[in-house]
Formats: structure tokens, C-alpha cells, sequence
């Protein structure tokens, strides 16, 4: 041991990996992940859990090019990883090749339709729940709701949510206070303005993200009216740079980014150390917690209920 020292020798990995069969690196494939800040907690989720297993996280950016996918999952067989990771930038069902199936592999904010593959997404529906009861809470009967206009499991979730926490409150649906617009800071704005130019106007809007609440505060101040004031906003996503910069601060619903990351590493490493007849690929949702903040107009101590209560639908 002393001369290994003193030479700086290393064992070499690849006659390691032919006698334990193992390579002690797991492949972390996305769609976009890599290069936006947005979700970037889904790999330091990942990374985390993997170092504190002794394990490297080898990661490929795809850009979206299903040629690319193929090409990174061929090299990560090639390199022999224990196991593999498919992260996507939302939450969506994805098609991929069927080389994925030749390793433990498992899905992360995404998933295949037919289930075949573990898959580990956020809670949609528990999020858009808490958002809007956080809003009961505070008094409000009149909730506004913000919505996307795309065909995405958040865009149904968040809005099943909403409903249902409105029907365990005893408030009625009203139809006219949902407006689908989109997911960008102009689509809040445009939501904004339709809201408040009914002839009952919310007095709290929820929005279905952060970028969205964004248009949402700068319709309302162009209308001469105050957030929390006037109308209450509550967000979704938690996206930092524009949650904790707005003023009054956005409270929203934190997406499970870091927690998926991990709860990723862990399942490969329980499924390459359990026996061949595994159980059915598990299909697991994260709950999105609530990041309290000023704009609900809420003090911090009167949402801890909320925080600590899961939603019963």
C-alpha cells in the first residue's frame, strides 16, 4: 500500500468493472436539463445521492434530439453503467428507444404511457390543491386560476387541485374565474386582464407558474391595484430568480426537482441489488410543498398548517 502511494497507482476501472461486473458509474440522460438553471436541482439531486454512494453521475445533454438519446444510451451500454436516468425539462409522456430496457433504468418528470418503466414525477394535483387552499385560508371565495393552454399532465393536475379544494370548501366552481392562456409572463398578464374585467372580479389569483404570476403582477399594478392588498397571487415552480425577487415575494408551490433527482439514484440502487423477479416498475409522485412568502398577504406563522397538512381529496 505504501509504494501504490508513492507511485500514485490507481486500480484500473476497467478490469474492476470485468470482475465485479460493476462500473460504479450510473448514466444521467435529459432533454434540456443540463443547460437551464430551471431544473438544475434534479441533478444535484442525483449527484448527491450518487456521492453518497460512492458513485459517479456521467451526464448527457440531448438538446431534444432522439437521434442524440439513442447515441448516449448505445454509449452508456457500451461503458457498462449500473444503471440509467432519463430526466426531461417538464412533465410529460416520452417515447424512447427500446435500448433503455437493456439496464435498470428509470424516468424522471416524465413517463411511458404504458408504465414498462419506473418513473418518479411531482404531484400535480396535491400542488394545485395547496395553492388554492392556502387561498381559502386567507378568506378568499373568489379564486381566479390562471391556467396553460397545452396538453401537459399540469395543465389537468393543477387544475383537478384547484377544484377539489374548492368542493372540500364548500365553494362553489365557477367556470368563468378558470382563463387557459399559457405559461409565460404575457399569459398572466392576459389572464389578468380578462379576471379582473368580469362582472365579479377575483379577489385571489392562482397562477399556474412563477413566470406567469410575473404578468400577473404587472397587469394588477397597471390596474392601480396592490398584491396582497387587493388581490392575493399565489404561484407555482418556486423558481428562485423570480419567486424571491418580486415584490411583495411570491408565495408558491415548490416542484420536487432535487427530491426526484434522488429518489432516482436510490431506486437503481435498490433495483441492481434486488433479485431478477422484481416487482412492477414503480409510478411515483413527490408532493410539491408549499414556499410561503408575502404575496397570499398571509403572516408565516398562520401557514404552517398548511405546510405540514397533506390535502385529503
Amino acid at each position: 500500500r505504501k509504494v501504490m502511494a508513492d507511485l500514485n497507482y490507481r486500480p484500473k476501472m476497467a478490469a474492476k468493472t470485468l470482475r465485479t461486473r460493476r462500473s460504479g458509474a450510473l448514466a444521467f440522460i435529459t432533454d434540456e436539463i443540463a443547460s437551464t438553471p430551471y431544473a438544475g436541482d434534479t441533478i444535484r439531486g442525483a449527484q448527491d445521492a450518487a456521492w453518497r454512494n460512492d458513485l459517479i453521475l456521467v451526464t448527457v445533454n440531448t438538446n431534444n434530439d432522439q437521434r442524440l438519446l439513442e447515441a448516449a444510451i448505445e454509449a452508456m451500454l457500451d461503458r457498462q453503467v449500473d444503471g440509467l436516468i432519463f430526466a426531461t425539462f417538464f412533465h410529460h409522456p416520452v417515447t424512447v428507444p427500446n435500448s433503455i430496457y437493456r439496464l435498470p433504468a428509470v424516468l424522471v418528470d416524465c413517463y411511458v404511457e404504458d408504465r414498462s418503466l419506473a418513473s418518479v414525477v411531482p404531484d400535480e394535483v396535491q400542488g394545485g390543491y395547496t395553492a388554492t387552499e392556502v387561498l381559502l385560508r386567507q378568506g378568499h371565495r373568489r379564486i381566479g386560476f390562471i391556467n396553460n393552454d397545452e396538453q401537459h399532465p399540469a395543465r389537468f393536475g393543477r387544475e383537478q387541485g384547484y377544484t377539489a379544494a374548492l368542493a372540500d370548501w364548500g365553494v362553489a366552481l365557477d367556470p368563468q374565474l378558470i382563463t387557459y392562456q399559457g405559461s409565460s409572463p404575457a399569459a398572466g398578464y392576459a389572464g389578468v386582464k380578462a379576471l379582473m374585467a368580469l362582472p365579479q372580479p377575483p379577489t385571489a389569483i392562482f397562477c399556474f407558474n412563477d413566470r406567469a404570476a410575473m404578468g400577473a403582477y404587472d397587469a394588477l399594478r397597471k390596474l392601480g391595484l396592490r398584491v396582497p392588498e387587493d388581490v392575493a397571487i399565489v404561484g407555482f415552480d418556486n423558481q428562485e430568480i423570480i419567486a424571491a425577487n418580486l415584490h411583495p415575494g411570491l408565495t408558491t408551490v415548490q416542484l420536487p426537482h432535487y427530491e426526484m433527482g434522488v429518489w432516482a439514484v436510490d431506486y437503481l440502487l435498490e433495483t441492481t441489488q434486488a433479485a431478477n423477479n422484481a416487482p412492477a416498475p414503480p409510478q411515483v409522485k413527490l408532493a410539491c410543498p408549499l414556499v410561503v412568502r408575502e404575496s397570499h398577504g398571509m403572516q408565516r406563522e398562520e401557514v404552517a398548517e398548511v405546510i405540514n397538512k397533506p390535502p385529503v381529496f
